[in-house]
């Protein structure tokens, strides 16, 4: 694990224990179990690709640890719905919404409003270490939580997948390398993200997700993640067979997101 990796978890576990002071494992759990009617993150994505476009999971985030603040006017209801309608002909499939404070600037609120305005399902984009934040993760109206390889060992990837999945959330199992691969592969989720980003150099190269492609089962969906900047990139992610997407950073900064999604996306 990197050192800004070390640090997050520990973050992570210091919260989770906040939490539990101000509200029971117990109490957070029948709350996550009372809800119903996710929205199927997986299907969403499927849908995409057997309609011949890119399936896009389309990130709502306010700050990067490395760059600060990428959006000043930041209303997650309304980036959502720019996601959602895009140019009308191509638009995300997904959201991704930040909620880590202390390194992200993000917050649970965001990603209630995300997804109250639209009717995209979400994923809670953050650090899971402990079972207080699947269920939390349900209790917020996330539809789909990530777990990173990195981060977690195999028994503890295993136990927080049962817990979504016994949620109905579906589950984005990160990688950024084979080893991780082939634990990642031990898991149940269709989705598996690779990461281009080198968690020591933060260098960030597309060849990372082409050089692991072929080890990818076909009964999984590949999705990439990071370094996707340019239409050339999108071309050369398709042109090799990868249709799934989780970008964020290249549309903060546009004046609308949905827009620039559609103009990265097209052809």
């Amino acid at each position: 694990m990197s050192d800004i990796l070390d640090k997050i978890v520990a973050v992570k576990r210091q919260e989770v224990a906040a939490a539990l002071k101000k509200r029971s494992l117990a109490a957070v759990r029948a709350d996550a179990e009372s809800r119903v009617l996710t929205r199927d993150f997986v299907a969403a994505l499927r849908a995409k690709i057997a309609a011949g476009q890119a399936a896009v999971i389309a990130e709502i985030k306010k700050a990067s640890p490395s760059k600060g603040v990428l959006r000043e006017d930041f209303i997650p209801a309304d980036i959502a719905q720019s996601y959602a309608e895009g140019d009308g002909k191509i638009s995300a499939a997904c959201l991704s919404v930040l909620t880590d404070r202390q390194f992200f600037q993000g917050q649970p609120d965001y990603l209630k409003q995300a997804r109250a305005s639209c009717e995209l399902p979400v994923l809670r984009k953050d650090f899971m270490v402990d079972p207080y934040q699947i269920y939390e993760s349900r209790a917020m109206g996330a539809d789909c939580i990530l777990l990173i390889a990195a981060c977690l060992d195999d028994a503890q990837m295993r136990d927080l997948e049962a817990i979504a999945l016994g949620l109905d959330m579906a589950v984005l199992v990160e990688v950024h390398d084979g080893a991780e691969l082939d634990r990642a592969l031990k898991l149940k989720t269709p989705l598996l993200g690779i990461n281009n980003r080198n968690l020591r150099t933060f260098d960030v190269t597309l060849d990372t997700t082409l050089g692991l492609q072929a080890r990818v089962p076909a009964d999984k969906l590949l999705i990439t993640e990071s370094g996707i900047l340019g239409r050339a990139d999108v071309q050369r992610m398709r042109a090799a067979g990868v249709h799934a997407f989780l970008v964020g950073e290249a549309f903060m900064r546009a004046p609308d997101p949905g827009l620039a999604l559609a103009e990265l996306f097209a052809g």
